[in-house]
């Protein structure tokens, strides 16, 4: 997507078979496209945080596998696009997968007895994970992953809505909250791709601040990132009020959400 004239750097010649449209090299030798680097931070520090408190409130360890899936796109996703390496790309493409088969697993089990382990679930998820690793390491096209990746977040999406349509309906707040900040995201992701070659124009007359605010692609991994965590945040909304514990979300310095809750009192 991005020209071959890119600036060279200190991770060297470009070997990844994606590369986006912020320009290489453009804010430091040592990192590829810095904006499209720094964004996922959204993506690597809250999760951890998830993580911990989730740990410390004793819940099932998927909703911890949740959190700590999402750091580990993060931390993929910044090393791809730091060094725009194939063996980099696969390290933030395939754990998108991985990552959305622990967000379709708890989705599906939230209406189940606590600790409870489908069996079945599950090994169509590491059936469905494996293939598509092979698949995608055999033909190295992204559009299949991006397929792939896609059917996984459809099958999100539609369970989420039949979530707050027919069992909890006052849900639908945070349930579309977490879906339309992510379209937005994706909205962005295209925008980045069709229109990079006047995005670039742009940005070569322009300010810099506006060079900075049109780097659509980093936007993609702010929202998605967001988006992913208001999802996993429904999630846990939704398994936690089914086993009658008294959920809600509460925002850290009146700006980033998580859900505290107390279990239901003991008789």
């Amino acid at each position: 997507m991005a020209p071959a004239a890119d600036r060279k750097g200190y991770w060297g010649p470009t070997t990844s078979t994606l590369d986006w449209c912020e320009e290489n090299y453009a804010v430091t030798w040592y990192i590829a496209e810095f904006w499209n680097t720094v964004s996922n931070l959204i993506m690597i520090i809250p999760p951890i945080f998830g993580a911990i408190q989730s740990i410390r409130d004793g819940l099932e360890k998927r909703y911890i596998a949740s959190y700590l899936a999402l750091t580990v796109v993060g931390m993929g996703s910044w090393c791809f696009h730091m060094t725009l390496k194939y063996e980099m790309q696969l390290l933030d493409e395939l754990p998108m997968i991985y990552s959305c088969c622990i967000f379709v697993y708890c989705m599906f089990e939230c209406f189940k007895a606590k600790n409870s382990v489908n069996y079945h679930l599950l090994f169509t998820l590491i059936l469905f994970s494996l293939i598509v690793t092979t698949v995608y390491l055999k033909v190295k096209e992204p559009v299949f992953h991006q397929v792939m990746y896609g059917v996984l977040v459809f099958t999100l999406v539609v369970r989420s809505i039949y979530i707050v349509t027919w069992v909890y309906p006052w849900l639908r707040g945070l349930g579309y909250t977490s879906l339309g900040i992510f379209l937005l995201g994706f909205l962005f992701w295209n925008i980045d791709n069709i229109f990079c070659e006047s995005l670039r124009n742009i940005r070569k007359r322009a300010p810099p601040i506006i060079g900075t605010t049109t780097q659509f692609h980093a936007w993609w991994h702010i929202l998605t990132g967001l988006g992913s965590y208001l999802h996993i945040l429904f999630s846990l909304y939704t398994r936690t009020l089914y086993l009658r514990y008294r959920p809600k979300v509460k925002f850290l310095f009146g700006i980033w959400p998580v859900i505290l809750f107390e279990p239901l009192r003991k008789h």
